[in-house]
């Protein structure tokens, strides 16, 4: 079994991708989480990729949001789209990361994804607020590599 598929289990999952619905429920923004074991890339080059790959740029408003985990590597990142950028200071993702990283460093990773998840649902609800015609733009699903 790869570190990517023992990394969570089922329940973990099925519990990630509860959170990211809730997030989602507040917010016109998507949130996807990647998760992959090692990759030889520079992994914030890796995320934009990834990013890329999974057609996070396509959506109405600009204002998706991955969060990027190479297991192995011990290395996230949360990454916006440029709708996003172009309302928020630079230090927008500052308060997610640190919950996650929290969390991760006591081995609680379901916890640290669900946390940024919920928090990042929070903070795209000041700029992108639910809107009645919203529709789900991006699966809800983890991806995996």
């Amino acid at each position: 079994m790869s570190a990517t598929e023992a990394f969570l289990t089922q329940e973990e999952e099925a519990e990630i991708v509860a959170a990211i619905q809730k997030a989602e429920i507040n917010t016109s923004g998507e949130i996807r989480v990647h998760i992959e074991s090692h990759t030889d890339k520079d992994h914030l080059d890796r995320a934009i990729e990834v990013f890329e790959e999974l057609d996070m740029h396509l959506t109405q408003n600009r204002n998706g949001v991955l969060i990027y985990l190479a297991v192995a590597d011990h290395k996230f990142y949360i990454i916006g789209d440029v709708g996003i950028d172009k309302m928020v200071g630079n230090d927008f993702w500052t308060s997610t990361r640190n919950l996650m990283a929290a969390q991760f460093k006591k081995g609680l990773y379901k916890d640290g994804l669900i946390a940024g998840i919920l928090e990042a649902g929070v903070q795209l609800k000041k700029y992108f607020p639910y809107q009645s015609d919203d529709t789900n733009e991006l699966p809800d699903t983890i991806s995996k590599t």
